[in-house]
């Protein structure tokens, strides 16, 4: 029997005690907030799972992944399909057929896609656009860009369109039909009596041991065991006292409240596009579970994009040229100074994780760790 410390009570970690375990491993699951599932954290409200960190979607192309998580729970059959608010107009996202027909009145393909080819050749762009406002003209011309993209990208990353890189809008979702589901993946839903039962089931076996509020770099000596591995989820950044810099983020605030009627803006996301707005979105929770939940009542959460501080909690790594390259030295620097941490997730390895991609992750790591 092996011993294990997994720091962070999120998917990732608890996927990774949860493999650990079934192996006969002992695994002591450390978490700061006082809540176990991190980020997917739902908690009931009048009738209702409420993400508390956001929305969450369930969606993937990997069946492997798709039968793992559902072991958990049982899915509904949500699709995605947010719609856009730009100063009181309202159109479909992602970008396709509906959201052209009310930008411009076309009804077939070819009609938006000469529509669009307009917009980029009247704008004089070159073959290599040097930042992403040019990046996303070049993609959906100007109309598309200056009502769903530019205000919301804008907000989210806190600079102006043309002063971030192209990279982070390489691909944009642009469908030439009438279809608003979001994700290409054929497997999507949210589990029914929401996330956090997915972690406490994962969790839930006699050799782990999980504590909250406890916050494992003020506490570093419980785990001065020289034969336990640490499994750490937390920023890699932090875990070296920020020794070489502090790694960049965003961080999001979270206005979340109970109104007094049975359906506030009818989707369980509107995105508000528009610069005035200062939040990125609305979202109304029942929407998930098709209108569940107390009679009259319903729960909105507005979202708010904020810079990112020392003591924030971070949620999307900025990941130009400099912060990679500062990542990479952590990276070296783990190898030296903490061979017996696994970084993960997230935090861990500084990038944007899907949670199946989380999953995918933890599992991979349980399978070198383990060699099964």
């Amino acid at each position: 029997m092996s011993k294990y410390l997994v720091v962070g009570a999120g998917l990732f970690g608890s996927v990774f005690a949860h493999e650990a375990a079934m192996r006969g491993n002992q695994v002591t699951v450390l978490e700061k907030r006082n809540h176990i599932a991190g980020n997917i954290y739902t908690k009931e409200v009048e009738g209702i799972q409420v993400h508390m960190y956001g929305a969450h979607i369930f969606h993937t192309k990997m069946k492997n992944i798709w039968d793992y998580v559902r072991q958990f729970a049982d899915f509904n059959h949500y699709v995605n399909s947010p719609i856009a608010n730009y100063h009181g107009e309202i159109y479909n996202l992602p970008f396709n057929m509906n959201t052209f027909n009310k930008l411009w009145g076309v009804i077939t393909p070819d009609e938006a896609k000469a529509k669009i080819d307009e917009q980029k050749k009247a704008v004089l762009l070159t073959d290599n656009p040097t930042n992403l406002e040019e990046q996303a003209i070049s993609l959906i011309g100007t109309d598309v860009y200056e009502k769903l993209v530019k205000g919301y990208t804008e907000k989210q990353w806190g600079q102006s369109a043309t002063e971030l890189p192209a990279f982070i809008i390489r691909r944009l979702p642009v469908r030439f039909t009438y279809d608003n589901n979001y994700f290409n993946d054929p497997y999507q839903g949210i589990p029914i009596g929401g996330y956090t039962q997915i972690v406490e089931k994962l969790l839930d076996n006699p050799l782990i041991s999980v504590k909250t509020n406890v916050d494992y770099l003020k506490h570093r000596n419980l785990a001065a065991d020289s034969n336990t591995k640490i499994i750490y989820t937390g920023m890699i950044d932090q875990f070296f006292d920020y020794k070489l810099g502090a790694l960049a983020y965003r961080s999001l605030r979270f206005e979340t409240e109970v109104k007094d009627t049975d359906n506030y803006q009818g989707n369980a996301v509107v995105n508000y596009t528009d610069s005035e707005h200062p939040f990125t979105r609305v979202i109304e929770h029942k929407h998930f579970e098709f209108g569940k939940g107390n009679k009259g009542r319903t729960v909105i959460t507005h979202e708010y994009p904020q810079a990112w501080h020392q003591g924030d909690d971070p949620y999307y790594p900025i990941n130009n040229l400099q912060n990679k390259t500062l990542y990479k030295q952590y990276t070296e620097l783990a190898k030296l100074k903490a061979p017996n941490v696994i970084f993960g997730g997230r935090l861990g390895q500084y990038r944007y994780y899907n949670m199946d991609q989380t999953i995918m992750a933890a599992l991979q790591v349980a399978h070198r760790e383990f060699g099964d």
